[in-house]
């Protein structure tokens, strides 16, 4: 793999909470801070795009991502999105060609010590590199297609779409 193209949007990943009301605000992309800390054995580059629960996207912020990927020269790329619009967004990105997309994000905070983030970031860092070309989520330790899967709120993780 040349260099990994990494895209961030926000979504809870990149949360940072302030009180016990659940006020947050979404904060510099964490992705950095976790590959440094692990010490990667690739070039990567960080491409924020924007800071925004994924509740809040819409098809403009979707077209954005989609003409990032297509400016770009890489042929794999990591993005790091909220959990709730994540599917919506492969679906706008499903017809790009000769690239490797993985898509992931975090039910918890990556600053909170039980956060699912680096696990997750891990599990799109190694799809990604071994994955035909495409769009894919990697979330809850699986490598899902985005017209197989859903997120179950009520459980907290994403499991096989009932269709």
């Amino acid at each position: 793999m040349e260099k990994l193209l990494i895209l961030t949007t926000g979504g809870t990943i990149d949360k940072i909470y302030y009180d016990d009301q659940s006020d947050y605000q979404i904060g510099e992309p964490e992705i950095g801070r976790i590959l440094r800390a692990m010490n990667v054995a690739f070039e990567w580059e960080i491409q924020a795009l924007m800071r925004k629960d994924s509740l809040h996207m819409d098809s403009a912020d979707r077209q954005a991502i989609r003409q990032a990927i297509i400016d770009s020269e890489a042929k794999h790329i990591l993005i790091t999105h909220g959990t709730d619009s994540m599917v919506a967004t492969a679906e706008v990105l499903a017809d790009l060609d000769n690239r490797v997309m993985v898509m992931t994000g975090a039910l918890n905070p990556a600053r909170f010590i039980d956060s699912d983030a680096v696990f997750n970031i891990g599990c799109a860092v190694g799809a990604v590199q071994v994955l035909s070309p495409g769009v894919w989520i990697a979330m809850n330790g699986k490598i899902w297609h985005p017209d197989k899967v859903q997120k179950n709120r009520a459980a907290n993780r994403f499991e096989p779409r009932n269709d």
